[in-house]
């Protein structure tokens, strides 16, 4: 049979009170009572119920975090700085895959809300008004990760994408390049697509190299099989390219995949850099020159803002992660 908190209290010589108040550190009792309460809880075994917790402190010490897929490598590097900032405060993460559809989405933002977690994460799409609405009606606090919403005032995490995209380009242009691709994700996506499109497009144009249409590939998302295309594609309308920014790592590594497939010696006869710094790049080859975003701890950043916000009740500045450029052996200078 399973001990209970009235068990601990009986045996303790105490009331259910106080041993509710020591389990969740909460003062107004001595230290020799705590020992002989935590003594006894010790020796029963006893486990406190973590929902029964949550009704008396108005917490469950959870938070739910939603990200579009769930396969990808940036994904996984997000979530170990959101589980480790989750564990310093000791708390516990529920994890959902959204596949970027509403009516998913709003399932797990339901769920969460039934599950009473303390605040939620959302990452990496857009943040729609029922989104919005729904979490702002429950009064959960929630952080932006890996995205922004120009519409509603969330505090977000993230890198400038804008800028990030110019400095991958100028990279390019500085190894004296200019004959410049980019394989882009969506181009109406206003999160991972825009910015970085017109990153690349003022990078050139400050450098005085001409751009036309022929110059971008655009693709359905971000993904491996998006760069393979890309590339084949990107060689078909602008054949004299000699190197190419892919909007992120996946893609840049299905474009190594495809020169290697189409014959093409990368970096001799074309240097590709990518985005996103993956533990995939170093292990492609040739290793990847990409743009690095700190996603660990931009995952991390966004759960303490979180919990500052459940904390405080204080609404955290939105934070704006630094990039650089990770030079490896996929971009090589190119002397005319």
């Amino acid at each position: 049979m399973t001990n209970t908190i009235k068990d601990v209290a009986k045996i303790a010589n105490v009331s259910i009170a106080t041993v509710s108040r020591i389990l969740n550190a909460q003062g107004g009792y001595s230290e020799k009572t705590k020992f002989r309460v935590l003594k006894v809880i010790e020796e029963l075994g006893y486990q406190p119920n973590a929902v029964a917790r949550g009704l008396i402190n108005k917490r469950t010490h959870t938070i739910g975090v939603l990200f579009p897929k769930l396969s990808s490598s940036l994904v996984t590097d997000l979530l170990d700085g959101i589980e480790k900032a989750a564990n310093d405060n000791g708390s516990s993460v529920i994890v959902c895959h959204t596949e970027s559809n509403g009516e998913k989405t709003m399932k797990y933002l339901q769920l969460l809300i039934e599950k009473r977690v303390d605040g939620i994460i959302f990452a990496s799409e857009i943040l729609k008004d029922e989104y919005y609405q729904f979490v702002t009606k429950a009064k959960v606090p929630m952080i932006l990760l890996s995205t922004e919403s120009y519409a509603y005032p969330v505090p977000f995490v993230k890198v400038n994408d804008y800028h990030a995209a110019y400095a991958a380009a100028k990279h390019l242009i500085d190894k004296g390049h200019t004959n410049i691709g980019m394989i882009s994700g969506k181009k109406d996506d206003i999160i991972a697509g825009i910015p970085r499109i017109e990153g690349f497009k003022k990078a050139l144009s400050d450098h005085g190299i001409s751009l036309s249409p022929d110059n971008i590939v655009f693709s359905r998302g971000f993904n491996f099989p998006d760069g393979v295309e890309g590339l084949k594609k990107l060689i078909g309308q602008f054949p004299d390219v000699t190197a190419i920014f892919a909007a992120s790592d996946e893609m840049a590594i299905g474009t190594l995949s495809a020169a290697y497939q189409l014959g093409i010696k990368v970096p001799e006869e074309i240097s590709v850099i990518g985005y996103d710094n993956l533990n995939l790049a170093e292990m492609s080859i040739p290793p990847l020159t990409t743009v690095g975003q700190p996603l660990a701890k931009m995952g991390e950043a966004a759960a303490e803002m979180l919990f500052t916000i459940m904390e405080t009740g204080e609404t955290p500045e939105s934070r704006i992660m630094p990039h650089k450029i990770i030079e490896r052996m996929s971009v090589k200078e190119r002397k005319e």
